[in-house]
């Protein structure tokens, strides 16, 4: 059952990244940017159209094919790995599936525009502009840490 769970997860997780995507292109591209959430007269977060042609932090900038075939070769390892053991932890499996649903979010991207679309900037500090599937990608990851550090060797000793 987690394993369907996991798989309706991970498509509203792809198909939220590519809605939001859509609306960024349609409602930021023109005016570049626009503010979000604000506090007084301090800018927290902009809502800002880029179009980034490498990956986080604009590392590997113009290796499309590159990051096209890293970003495959890893949502496929996480898909067998998942569908290997279907016991898994359900965070695990959820974790897992987060993951998997950024790395496509932001493949479909790379495959049919050449570059991922970013519009989430953190005004307050200054760091990368990132989207959705970014945030699945980075969640995801943080989950699969708790879940190795935490919650794995546990779940092991229940079940013996």
């Amino acid at each position: 059952m987690i394993i369907v769970i996991s798989v309706i997860m991970a498509v509203a997780f792809v198909i939220a990244d590519q809605l939001i995507k859509y609306w960024a292109t349609e409602n930021l591209m023109p005016v570049g940017t626009m503010d979000f959430i604000r506090i007084g007269d301090k800018d927290i977060i902009a809502l800002t159209y880029v179009e980034n042609d490498g990956a986080a932090f604009s590392s590997f900038s113009g290796a499309k094919y590159f990051l096209i075939v890293i970003t495959t070769v890893m949502i496929v390892g996480l898909i067998i790995y998942m569908i290997k053991d279907k016991n898994k932890h359900p965070f695990m499996m959820l974790s897992t599936s987060a993951v998997i649903a950024g790395g496509i979010g932001n493949l479909i991207d790379r495959i049919r525009l050449g570059y991922v679309i970013d519009y989430i900037e953190v005004k307050l500090f200054d760091f990368a502009i990132f989207n959705f599937a970014d945030i699945c990608v980075v969640v995801g990851a943080i989950c699969l840490i708790v879940y190795v550090c935490f919650i794995e060797k546990k779940a092991e000793e229940s079940d013996e």
